[in-house]
């Protein structure tokens, strides 16, 4: 026999496990039983796919039995089985997204989360909130030595030799007192219907019990029972008109480890020279890893109902990585790798079909049920604009489903919409981006717009600054940025631009003030207001992006300079046109455009000369 400590750190991922998610205790059985299918389907791969094991009978069952009088509950599978280094590899360490950031993401969680422990595959560690200790029987398929794992949990498990007659897993767990309440079929029962009905294996429920006559009074005799509990079937396999909504919400609780209802399903079934079946769901919520590189795809493959993969991000395209659900192919071969998918002519077909079906159907919901579509905005509208960006052939539809915050409406808005609503002789549709909801709103930018009565689109997630410039268009209608050079010449009136005359020494005068500062300095058409904005040459990119360049080490490649507009009504720059200090002219020129800076969320470069101007300048 030999002996191992755990990863570090486990002993306190198990006590947060067991005590941050205690109130959903039972959902142990469902992680074993997940982890049990998994393993049947692994087996039954390779049973079709590798020639070392097409000689192995595929005779697949899960089994689930337990023992009130000896306290123990066991979950067998005959499916690929460990050998000693999978157990130590397996259920030695945590699993793929590590031990830390799972315990930061539980801490912050509530007791109601109950789809992180899927979310970090540590589901086998779910067994400790039940049980005093768990002890795993394990033979792998194709060899002969079989192994015994056993721990309690509480900083080491040892691996010995051990004997079992046929491939696969057992794992018998000593229940706690809490686990108690696990010991009873009907209990059992409940909790498999409930977590593991569409699990496409058998799940039987072995037990002893005692017999009842027909007026409902036991029996003196003990019987033995064998009952299979869930249904077995492939539900994407059967047709629509069959399937209930509850049958469609309990499948996604399945798939996806989690409690909540999915907002939408999408159930295809492709006949003709390609044969295929997807059922497609879209979260409530945004998954937790949406904006990470290393997300999980939520989309399952499946060969004739044989589980190929869960693992391929080119199923569907990035931008659609929120979807969940399964693609089942009639005519892909078993043994398909994951390069040959890349490369499939049949995969290509499916998966750009499935893009177009899920974007339709998307366009349909927001047409039929508007409030249910502002929920899948609130969530995916940036993945949405994602696909604007990368996928072409579809950017027509996605333009149709891509929302805005806008100045002239509450709640959110489309581009068509704007277009309907857009004034006599308005030749653009504007847009402003920014840091955030709140800053753009604010921005004196609009102050123009407003006055106008111009409907302005408000844009301030981190992709708009790259995303809406590249649309270009909407149909015939051309999209301009309100920040921009040239946006404001469609509105400006003829007494603005004779204002911009006048004032032409003002602006050249606080343009000598700033130096390289700045690119120029322009009298205004667009503030009534404020005495400064900030705005950029068309061609430039914009201040946020200079930052994000910055960041990544090329802020030399795109260094900005802003263009600084002034309003000549207002009292400081009144001021500075009839003083003859150039120093009182210096100090206003800097505080106008730090000012201006600011309130686009651009840092200054020298906020003590800022503080040392403004005083100087509140002092007199």
């Amino acid at each position: 026999m030999s002996v191992h400590k755990f990863q570090a750190e486990v002993n306190d991922l198990l006590h947060l496990i067991i005590h941050s998610l205690y109130s959903h205790k039972e959902i142990f059985l469902r992680e074993l039983i997940s982890n049990a299918s998994d393993a049947l389907d692994k087996l039954r791969y390779l049973t079709t796919s590798d020639e070392a094991y097409k000689s192995i009978t595929f005779e697949p069952s899960i089994t689930i039995s337990f023992n009130d009088e000896k306290n123990t509950l066991t979950i067998e599978d005959t499916g690929i089985g460990m050998n000693e280094q999978d157990l130590i590899d397996n259920l030695g360490t945590i699993a793929r997204s590590g031990t830390k950031r799972f315990m930061e993401a539980i801490a912050q969680a509530s007791k109601k989360d109950m789809n992180l422990i899927g979310q970090f595959g540590v589901g086998f560690y779910a067994s400790y909130m039940v049980a005093e200790t768990v002890s795993v029987l394990t033979r792998k398929a194709g060899e002969d030595a079989a192994w015994l794992w056993t721990s309690d949990g509480k900083g080491s498990f040892s691996i010995e030799p051990a004997e079992k007659a046929s491939h696969g897993t057992c794992i018998t767990l000593t229940m706690n007192d809490e686990g108690k309440e696990f010991l009873s079929r009907w209990r059992l029962e409940s909790l498999i219907k409930k977590y593991s009905n569409h699990i496409a294996f058998p799940i039987f429920l072995e037990w002893d019990g005692f017999e009842y006559d027909d007026k409902g009074k036991k029996k003196d005799t003990k019987i033995h029972r064998k009952d299979q509990i869930n249904s077995a079937k492939a539900l994407w396999s059967r047709s629509k008109q069959e399937i209930t909504t509850e049958e469609y919400i309990d499948f996604y609780k399945n798939i996806t480890d989690s409690e909540e209802n999915p907002l939408y399903w999408i159930h295809t079934k492709a006949e003709g020279t390609i044969e295929y079946t997807t059922l497609f769901y879209i979260p409530e919520k945004a998954p937790f890893d949406l904006y990470h590189a290393d997300y999980k795809p939520g989309v399952k493959l499946y060969v004739k109902r044989v589980f190929i993969t869960d693992d391929d991000k080119e199923l569907l395209p990035t931008y659609l990585r929120f979807v969940r659900g399964i693609i089942d192919s009639e005519d892909l071969p078993l043994n398909v790798s994951r390069e040959i998918l890349q490369q499939n002519r049949i995969m290509n077909t499916i998966r750009s079909a499935s893009v177009k079906k899920i974007l339709s159907e998307l366009k349909e919901l927001s047409e039929r049920d508007p409030e249910k579509y502002a929920q899948f905005i609130i969530e995916f509208n940036r993945p949405i604009k994602e696909g604007i960006y990368s996928d072409f052939a579809n950017k027509e539809t996605l333009l149709e489903l891509v929302r805005f915050k806008s100045t002239a409406v509450d709640g959110w808005t489309s581009l068509a919409d704007y277009k309907k609503r857009m004034k006599d002789g308005q030749k653009a549709i504007y847009y402003l981006t920014g840091e955030s909801e709140e800053r753009v709103r604010k921005s004196p930018i609009l102050e123009m717009y407003k006055k106008e009565g111009i409907e302005v689109l408000l844009c301030f997630d981190e992709i708009d600054e790259l995303v809406i410039p590249m649309i270009g268009r909407y149909g015939d209608i051309e999209l301009k940025a309100a920040n921009r050079t040239g946006a404001e010449e469609d509105i400006q009136s003829k007494e603005a631009k004779q204002k911009q005359k006048e004032n032409a020494p003002l602006a050249e005068k606080i343009k000598k003030a700033l130096g390289d500062l700045v690119k120029d300095v322009r009298v205004s058409s667009r503030l009534s207001e404020s005495p400064a904005c900030i705005i950029l040459d068309e061609q430039d990119p914009s201040m946020q992006m200079a930052q994000l360049m910055k960041a990544l080490g090329r802020g030399e490649e795109v260094e900005v300079r802003p263009i600084l507009e002034i309003n000549p009504d207002h009292a400081l720059l009144k001021k500075a046109q009839n003083s003859e200090s150039d120093e009182l002219t210096s100090d206003i020129a800097h505080v106008l455009l730090n000012q201006a800076l600011l309130l686009e969320g651009v840092p200054i470069k020298d906020p003590s000369d800022f503080v040392t101007r403004l005083n100087r300048l509140l002092s007199q």
